[in-house]
């Protein structure tokens, strides 16, 4: 078998830090990844930018990024997706809360509405491949454990939209790899049309245990950060993601190809850690 790893550490990884890093480096970032052998990077959110000044220049850096890998964007509304779509993204990634507390915190309505704005919008680009993610899948900073029907309800929202591949995100990091099965389980039990992958942060280390369950369940999709950076900025508590050069590392070492060169990706990191010492800090 192999796995399919996406990095996102230009999107979830930066969303976090106390910088604004300038579009021409996020590109820089990007090329090395890229050089490294990855071949699909979640690289902007299009949200609002006084919300996540990080994220500001999705449009530019959509523009300016090299051809080759695959490139997804996340959007939360309409709006995000109409943005997304004009400056030329042709992976979305819309993302839910599988919590009441984390979705008003994070996109300002309960996940049901949040799930009801964006179902016209994705009916109306047909030419755009939607995929999703629901967020705090296993625990809530605001609602505690997720039982797994919360999650599978949301996912199930996402399947009547007709998205067929979905990650279900610790966003906090602190789910113990039972718990994440549990949920596993049930999602692929409930949604057996339905590809499912993981989005792991990692709080107590125990992140490489989670993949390994994933993987003897048959998952092969997971996202990683490059430096293990990461964070939802409206998730009190959350940590960094797994981070890519572990996560390949851990693979590699149990046979399990990636088609990523770990000395180019340890070159990456390099490039990524340069861009944020010499980062813009907000005010």
């Amino acid at each position: 078998m192999s796995v399919t790893i996406t990095d996102v550490v230009l999107r979830d990884g930066l969303q976090d830090e106390p910088v604004v890093v300038p579009v021409a480096d996020r590109v820089a970032i990007a090329e090395a990844l890229t050089a490294a052998g990855l071949r699909q990077l979640e690289v902007a959110s299009f949200v609002n930018p006084r919300r996540v000044p990080r994220m500001s220049g999705a449009e530019d850096l959509l523009a300016a990024l090299p051809e080759g890998p695959r490139y997804s964007v996340l959007a939360l509304n309409a709006r995000g997706v109409e943005r997304a779509v004009a400056a030329g993204a042709r992976e979305v990634v819309l993302v839910a809360s599988a919590s009441r507390g984390h979705s008003r915190a994070n996109a300002g309505k309960d996940p049901d509405a949040a799930l009801s704005d964006v179902a016209d919008v994705v009916a109306a680009h047909p030419g755009v491949e939607f995929v999703a993610g629901v967020s705090t899948a296993f625990v809530c900073p605001f609602d505690g454990e997720i039982a797994p029907e919360a999650a599978v309800r949301i996912a199930r929202r996402f399947t009547e939209l007709g998205i067929r591949r979905i990650g279900l995100a610790d966003t906090l990091g602190t789910a113990d790899p039972a718990q994440v099965l549990r949920t596993l389980r049930a999602a692929r039990e409930a949604l057996p049309g339905t590809e499912f992958g993981l989005h792991l942060h990692n709080a107590h280390g125990r992140a490489l245990e989670t993949v390994d369950a994933a993987i003897a369940e048959g998952v092969t999709r997971f996202d990683s950060a490059a430096g293990g950076y990461g964070g939802c900025p409206f998730a009190p508590g959350a940590h960094g993601n797994i981070a890519t050069e572990d996560l390949v590392a851990h693979l590699h070492a149990r046979g399990i190809p990636t088609g990523i060169n770990e000395r180019a990706l340890t070159d990456a990191v390099a490039v990524l850690r340069d861009a944020l010492a010499r980062a813009t800090p907000l005010t």
